[in-house]
């Protein structure tokens, strides 16, 4: 059985969808939490009670990953909290769909970017100044990074730029045996954009067509996966990128 006791995981988004689904799948395993939020407190607020009621220790960050002084006084706050970091899962980001190449403007663009791109990779610069030797750095792709499609152009975009940072830190520090990995989700539904019932529905249909397996991910599906890059079992998987997309091909 896997376990992350005695282990400290930080998760930066984790007051909903797929940042609050790994947050309690790790303290499930016994793992001490450090939960991220930028806006929504009372989301936070929750998660932190679901957590303690699982008999670990457990600490909530507010703060905006699109600025580095936010990120570095994340990483601080759990150090003094806790003493250490075993896991970081670079997973807080927003999303952008519809909106076709000529439309986009620079204001969304740049909103996009700070927080997606920029914000993934000071996390992952931090992780790799803190986390413990042989612990685990995790970013969290889309499925876009390897099927493009239309209307995605900027979110697209942005998820692409850290998975090569991914292949970098994973060869720079490789040697302390931390591994560095990325999971790569299919849309998921009841999270995000599909968060609501009935929102986004033609695009919604567009990726239902595309599933072999005649739906959309799951929160539970992409926790299964940070589940198994932050264990023991992936000690020796390094530099990758997951898709956990049902065999879908958009």
């Amino acid at each position: 059985m896997n376990t992350l006791k005695n282990k400290v995981a930080l998760i930066t988004g984790s007051a909903r969808g797929l940042g609050k689904a790994i947050a309690e799948r790790y303290a499930a395993m016994g793992a001490d939490i450090v939960i991220n939020y930028s806006r929504d407190k009372a989301s936070a607020d929750e998660v932190e009670s679901n957590i303690k009621a699982m008999g670990v220790r457990v600490l909530s960050v507010q703060a905006d990953v699109s600025k580095v002084s936010e990120i570095e006084r994340l990483f601080a706050a759990a150090k003094e909290a806790f003493g250490k970091i075993d896991i970081v899962v670079a997973n807080a980001g927003i999303e952008m769909v519809e909106t076709p190449v000529v439309d986009f403007t620079e204001e969304q663009f740049d909103r996009v970017f700070s927080i997606n791109t920029k914000g993934s990779y000071f996390t992952m610069q931090q992780a790799a100044k803190h986390v413990e030797d042989n612990g685990r750095i995790i970013y969290i792709a889309s499925s876009t990074t390897s099927f493009p499609v239309p209307g995605m152009a900027v979110y697209g975009g942005s998820k692409t730029t850290p998975r090569y940072m991914v292949d970098i830190l994973a060869k720079e520090i490789g040697h302390r045996g931390v591994t560095v990995n990325s999971i790569i989700p299919f849309a998921v539904d009841h999270s995000g954009i599909f968060a609501e019932p009935g929102s986004y529905p033609r695009l919604r249909q567009q990726l239902l067509d595309s599933s072999p397996m005649g739906r959309l991910a799951e929160v539970e599906d992409v926790a299964n996966v940070a589940e198994f890059f932050a264990s023991d079992l992936s000690s020796f998987v390094n530099g990758q990128h997951l898709l956990v997309n049902g065999g879908a091909t958009n």
